[in-house]
């Protein structure tokens, strides 16, 4: 329910809201550049270029869904703090207050619809976050007949691509990757793998306000379902050469050149999120740094470095701790089964059965519980 849920405020959310409906070309200019300042995680900038549309065009929401815009990335790069929560949603609520003044007037007001749909789309996709389950779906419902609305008088905007893309795609992947969503997704338009990507593409090269939401959404989409590692990489790079310090993008990259084998590149990436980490950049915070142990244990693994790997894993492991406060994460999981790979490669076999038996009792991940069966049957790297 949780991933059904997201998929269809993903769709409400982004989709249709980065779009051809700012007031006038100073407006845009102003959007542009704060945009851009949003994904560099440059808020007070992004936030300053806001306020300008919001000066000249006081009742029109856009520069008030930008905003919140701010807060939205705010909570992404930082997901265990609620601090800004609150705030976020009382952006949300002004936008909705202006959209519903325009819709006062005309019933078919595109940047009332466009905007309003957005922002209650926004709202559930938080309430997801905190696991909110019945305001997020009541969001869901309020939204989806506003921006289909929205959708119809204006089919052609390449910005609605994004959100036309993610919804094709989720909603035809979803039900065949989890089978306990299929009874719910029946109530849902059908969707179109295939056309899902290509409107991606089309919107990540041709948007206005959404093509580099649309590359994300891109390199996400290849990397976690279509395993096109290869295609994912130069987008993720391109989006990291734009934006540097943005840690997400960062993330990306360093992930990316591990599925390819690419060790050495991978190695200089995870090096660098420890090094930002502790020079206290914003977004380079507790779950990055055990991402990058994971990884740089990973690569020593690879080059028999079984000392310095168990170095990463402990600490990986060690953060997992604090971090997974429900279930265990994949990086806890693989982390354990690692370590036990390693003890069985230095004859500490019954250290390495103690941790295969302590995956066992974990949450399944990637094939971990039948490795470890394996494992407890014949020592890792036994011939």
């Amino acid at each position: 329910m949780k991933l059904l849920i997201s998929i269809i405020l993903l769709f409400i959310g982004f989709g249709n809201l980065f779009s051809q409906w700012i007031p006038d070309s100073t407006a845009d200019v102003y959007t542009q550049q704060g945009v851009d300042f949003i994904y560099s995680l440059q808020f007070d900038s992004a936030k300053t270029e806001f306020q300008k549309v919001i000066k000249q065009n006081p009742d029109h929401p856009s520069g008030h869904f930008f905003l919140a815009m701010i807060e939205w990335w705010r909570i992404i790069v930082n997901p265990e703090n609620t601090s800004n929560d609150n705030y976020f949603y009382s952006l949300l609520e002004k936008v909705i207050f202006l959209c519903d003044k325009k819709l006062e007037s005309n019933t078919n007001d595109l940047t009332a619809l466009f905007f309003k749909g957005g922002a209650i789309g926004f709202r559930g996709r938080l309430r997801v976050h905190r696991e909110q389950w019945l305001y997020a779906a009541n969001d869901g419902r309020l939204a989806i007949p506003i921006v289909h609305q929205a959708y119809n008088l204006e089919p052609t905007n390449t910005d609605v691509l994004l959100g036309m893309g993610i919804y094709n795609y989720y909603r035809d992947v979803i039900p065949e990757e989890y089978p306990i969503v299929k009874p719910f997704v029946i109530l849902f338009p059908k969707g179109d793998r295939m056309l899902g990507v290509q409107q991606l593409k089309q919107a990540a090269e041709k948007a206005r306000y959404a093509n580099y939401e649309a590359t994300y959404f891109l390199i996400q989409i290849l990397f976690n379902y279509e395993k096109k590692y290869s295609q994912a990489l130069p987008l993720a790079l391109k989006l990291y050469r734009k934006f540097p310090s943005n840690p997400i993008f960062h993330r990306y990259v360093g992930r990316l050149y591990g599925s390819l084998g690419k060790w050495n590149e991978m190695k200089n990436i995870f090096s660098e999120v420890l090094d930002n980490n502790s020079k206290k950049y914003l977004g380079y915070n507790e779950s990055a740094v055990r991402e990058a142990q994971y990884y740089l244990g990973i690569y020593h693994f690879n080059f028999g470095n079984y000392d310095s790997a168990l170095n990463h894993f402990y600490k990986c492991d060690e953060q997992s701790r604090s971090l997974d406060t429900d279930n265990q994460s994949g990086f806890m999981v693989m982390t354990n089964l690692k370590i036990g790979m390693i003890y069985d490669l230095q004859s500490k076999r019954d250290l390495a059965l103690m941790q295969y038996n302590k995956v066992l009792k974990m949450t399944a991940y990637d094939g971990s519980r039948e490795q470890a069966k394996q494992y407890i049957k014949k020592s890792y790297g036994s011939n």
